[in-house]
């Protein structure tokens, strides 16, 4: 008899990934994709398994090394959010024209309402420029069934799969019926070298061998048994759902309905013509962008009727929810999804304690003294010194961009240009705009605020810990502009001095304030507490 689990979506694709033979996952921690390797690392059968398991410096080397696994005939999941498929982006493009060996999962975590995140991508659209083929679970008991799905699908196409989901199933619970798990997949290791040597003549072969792969795409697509289509009245509305969308017209929409469940991509197009045939008109209900919708359009043409976020019918941004799918059928709801109005808005804050605090208490007592100053921020719970009290930064747009854009702020004339990264964010993707700093030998000044861990997502690894100073000073930072320094307030007398002094310098310097977060030291204090 199947075991019934209460999950998570992110631990039903976790406990998927494990139960069809997974070896290795490889990820780089974000919100709303951190607990599937967490989980994984905390599986006793992946422990016993051996499965590889341990955080990434960055989504691109997750990828590399997923493809290197893949390669070795084993089969291997890479996890990430959304922002993190633009950082992997040039190795999973490559890797649609190589193939694959053993199975490989991409699992892309989308978060529409930008719950923690700087933008609203969909990650759809990459499976589509790479030509690969897209699984979009709709509940929890689906994304386990569709992990041993995907990995077959992977080997038997010679192509990575991208999983896509979102923060509204990653992080909610429901019932799943679990089996017994199959053994680890080994295939022999590739041996074709010219599938995997991108040279131009090679890449042109395998790209067209990729293309020609199209309509047996498409035809799966049309033949899944995840793309369900359920006829209601003919010549009355029909509707293409996708992913968790699904859910909300299974809640909202009025009998008599045509809905055709979207769950594997390409679209199936027999499928959508056929609904459109049986129907008047469609509604496409999609979390994310347009993405069917758009195509929906330009299959059926501009006389068929097609609706959703295009046309206003759906929000254009932001979540779908119950009660906006169901305005949708012209249903009316109470709201209760909306904002409360009851409740005094508590925005985010630094914890009580955190040595980012003393860093910007710091920061902002020199920068006043100098009235061009601009302060680059880049993502991390330091960001939050964007808010009340501190509005201590001027910017955060991706991961590592605080260093780069403090060099062009520097190159174009602003003094001081001050950098503040975190410690993950800094091996993530600051190591090489600090390279260029020092090559240009820029006016800046980096800070490095290190508390040990990665910290936003619930205190990760953290990739350098303990190596930030081997890795500036063999970068070429001079040893007599590298400074570590405890964020405390005994020591703000010491930390604004040397703030002073090097943002005098003409050239590049490094303070790393280090003191470890809250949070974490408060768990480990915690656990040793029970253990004695």
């Amino acid at each position: 008899m199947p075991e019934r689990r209460l999950l998570l979506g992110d631990e039903a694709i976790a406990l998927g990934a494990l139960h069809a033979g997974l070896s290795g996952v490889y990820a780089y921690p974000g919100t709303p994709s951190t607990e599937i390797t967490e989980f994984i690392q905390q599986s006793p059968l992946a422990r016993e398994r051996g499965v590889r398991s341990r955080w990434c410096t960055n989504e691109k080397t997750a990828m590399e090394a997923a493809l290197g696994m893949s390669f070795a005939g084993r089969r291997a999941l890479v996890c990430m959010k959304h922002v993190g498929m633009n950082v992997c982006a040039d190795a999973f493009i490559n890797a649609g024209v190589t193939g694959v060996n053993g199975g490989l999962v991409v699992l892309a975590a989308d978060d529409p309402s930008m719950h923690s995140s700087q933008n609203e991508q969909d990650s759809r659209f990459y499976g589509k420029f790479a030509l690969v083929p897209i699984l979009e679970p709709s509940t929890q008991q689906e994304a386990f069934d569709l992990m041993a799905y995907a990995f077959e699908l992977s080997e038997e196409l010679r192509l990575p799969v991208l999983m896509r989901t979102v923060t509204r199933l990653a992080h909610s619970r429901a019932a799943v019926e679990v089996g017994d798990p199959q053994p680890q997949r080994v295939l022999p290791p590739a041996s074709e070298r010219t599938r995997w040597v991108l040279l131009p003549g090679n890449a042109r072969r395998q790209y067209a061998a990729l293309v020609d792969k199209q309509p047996d795409l498409v035809r799966r697509a049309n033949e899944s048994r995840f793309n369900a289509l359920e006829a209601g009245e003919e010549g009355g509305l029909g509707v293409i759902a996708a992913g968790t969308g699904w859910n909300y017209v299974r809640e909202a929409a009025p009998q008599g309905v045509s809905v055709l469940k979207l769950t594997q991509y390409p679209l199936p197009a027999a499928r959508i013509r056929e609904l459109a045939a049986h129907c008047s008109r469609i509604l496409v209900v999609e979390d994310g962008q347009p993405f069917v919708e758009e195509q929906v359009r330009g299959l059926l043409g501009a006389d068929y009727p097609v609706g959703g976020r295009l046309d206003g019918q759906l929000p254009r941004t932001g979540e779908l929810n119950p009660d906006n799918v169901a305005a949708a059928f012209g249903i009316t709801n109470a709201g209760p999804f909306g904002p409360a109005r009851l409740l005094a808005p508590r925005p985010p804050q630094l914890c009580q304690g955190c040595g980012h605090r003393d860093v910007y208490t710091a920061l902002n007592k020199v920068a006043a003294e100098y009235p061009g100053a601009r302060i680059f921020g880049d993502i991390g719970c330091y960001t939050l010194g964007a808010l009340p009290p501190f509005r201590a930064i001027d910017s955060c747009v991706d991961m590592g961009a605080s260093i780069t854009m403090a060099k062009g702020a520097a190159d174009a004339g602003i003094h001081p240009a001050i950098a503040i990264i975190g410690d993950s964010t800094f091996t993530h993707s600051g190591m090489t705009g600090l390279l260029d700093a020092v090559n240009d030998r820029s006016p800046i000044t980096v800070i490095i605020s290190d508390n040990l861990t990665t910290a936003m997502t619930g205190g990760q690894d953290s990739a350098g810990t303990h190596k930030f100073e081997a890795i500036c000073l063999a970068l070429g930072v001079e040893r007599e502009h590298l400074h570590v320094v405890v964020p405390l307030p005994k020591n703000m007398e010491e930390i604004t001095r040397i703030l002073r002094e090097e943002i005098e310098y003409q050239g590049v310097s490094v303070i790393i304030p280090q003191r470890e977060c809250m949070q974490t030291l408060g768990r480990k204090l915690r656990a040793k507490k029970q253990a004695q």
